[in-house]
């Protein structure tokens, strides 16, 4: 089904493809992609053995289809997770890191964490490991079964934070030792009252700073600009936690006064051609308009553990995360990943869904300047469901709707697709 030549696996060691290069990052961090570039990808765990081959199938035959053989991916297999275990004993290998920092952009499956075996989220040490410090997941519908009336109204990027709040982890469990020194810190030293604070309570530090808010909103706005979108809503619930996310969102509308977004970022009034409206909405609002209106807002920014939810809100609307692509971006490196988690009881089954992971190959062609074979891998997936041919959960949801829908295995569906483009 591949084409063996431009997919290397890992045997034992690292495959490094003559033929390929490697895309580089200018001192703009910007990048210089070649038109054979290595890119990297980590099977992932669980249902990543299945849906990965059938990204790279589909993101193939559109790199055929769009350039006719003038541009090409060499694909490098790198090891993380159960695989990684397995052959080198370790599940975050550091040759894994090291590459993918050379490479620039690589993609991902769904990676586990075992309960029980403690070690930090493989996930977590990805993303810190080259400072993906935005997380964007575009949220669509392509025409497959949704829970809401009109699900075309959903077309939102939500920008989440990946560098701060509690995910830096920094927690005091209850009634340890050391839990009860910083409590009696701010008791005794800051004031605070032993009510807020009783001998029995868990603390979690929720860190927010100003230098990560604005790169991270920087980012989010040239994205929207370059996109045309026009409704920006900075999200938070700084009305409560005020030197946090409300800071959060103090330093969004500081970054929208910038010289670089000067008469494109307003804060009132109607956007014209080259502009976009910047509003301020308090985190539960958003929760409830989602669902309500989803067509008032285009691009979302915001904090680490509120873009959690509600990108996981926004993709429960055209469906869930199955259908969701997302990418983790820093200065210029960019990984690309599922949505979804391993999904171990329908792993080796071959009826996952590898939209996510193949819209995320989509999304990362328009990363790389190719946009030409994203447009066709998306014209594609829309041709294919509104056939009503999918994996088990599609035709399913078809079926619940009344309609009748032919049922295909992973690979299947990654052929129907790929015959489409």
């Amino acid at each position: 089904m591949l084409k063996v030549e431009s997919v290397y696996r890992w045997e034992g060691s690292l495959k490094v493809p003559q033929e390929g290069k490697f895309i580089k990052l200018k001192e703009d961090k910007s990048i210089e992609v070649p038109n054979f570039p290595i890119i990297p990808f980590i099977e992932g765990d669980g249902i990543g053995a299945e849906i990965m081959p059938a990204m790279i199938h589909i993101v193939n035959t559109a790199v055929e289809k769009a350039y006719g053989g003038s541009r090409n991916i060499f694909w490098v297999e790198l090891l993380a997770g159960d695989k990684a275990e397995e052959k080198t004993g370790k599940r975050m290998p550091e040759e894994t890191i090291e590459f993918l920092k050379e490479a620039v952009v690589g993609i991902k499956g769904p990676l586990g964490t075992p309960v029980g075996k403690g070690g930090k989220s493989l996930n977590a040490i990805l993303r810190q490991s080259m400072d993906f410090y935005s997380a964007i997941r575009p949220v669509y519908w392509l025409g497959q079964p949704a829970p809401i009336p009109n699900p075309e109204r959903v077309n939102v990027a939500v920008f989440r934070e990946n560098s701060d709040d509690v995910y830096m982890s920094i927690e005091y469990m209850p009634k340890e030792e050391r839990t009860q020194k910083v409590r009696k810190f701010f008791i005794e030293e800051m004031g605070v009252s032993e009510y807020a604070l009783p001998e029995d309570c868990g603390i979690t530090v929720k860190p927010m700073s100003e230098f990560k808010t604005k790169r991270h909103v920087r980012k989010a706005l040239r994205w929207a600009l370059q996109n045309n979108k026009k409704v920006v809503a900075v999200v938070g619930k700084g009305n409560i936690m005020k030197a946090t996310e409300g800071a959060f969102m103090n330093w969004a509308f500081e970054v929208a006064k910038e010289p670089e977004f000067e008469g494109k970022v307003i804060t009132e009034g109607e956007p014209k051609d080259g502009q976009v409206l910047m509003v301020k909405v308090i985190t539960d609002q958003m929760l409830m308009q989602l669902v309500l209106k989803p067509e008032a807002y285009h691009v979302i920014i915001t904090q680490n553990l509120n873009g959690d939810y509600i990108s996981d809100l926004a993709s429960a609307l055209v469906g869930g995360p199955g259908f969701v692509p997302s990418g983790n971006i820093g200065d210029g490196y960019a990984l690309f990943e599922s949505t979804h988690g391993t999904a171990y009881d329908i792993a080796g089954k071959g009826i996952a869904n590898p939209l996510s992971l193949t819209l995320s190959g989509a999304m990362m062609l328009e990363y790389l300047g190719w946009k030409e074979a994203s447009e066709l891998i998306y014209s594609a997936v829309k041709r294919t469901i509104a056939e009503r041919l999918g994996t088990p959960d599609i035709a399913n949801g078809f079926r619940k709707q009344g309609l009748e829908a032919k049922e295909l295995t992973t690979l299947e569906f990654a052929k129907a697709i790929a015959d489409r483009i």
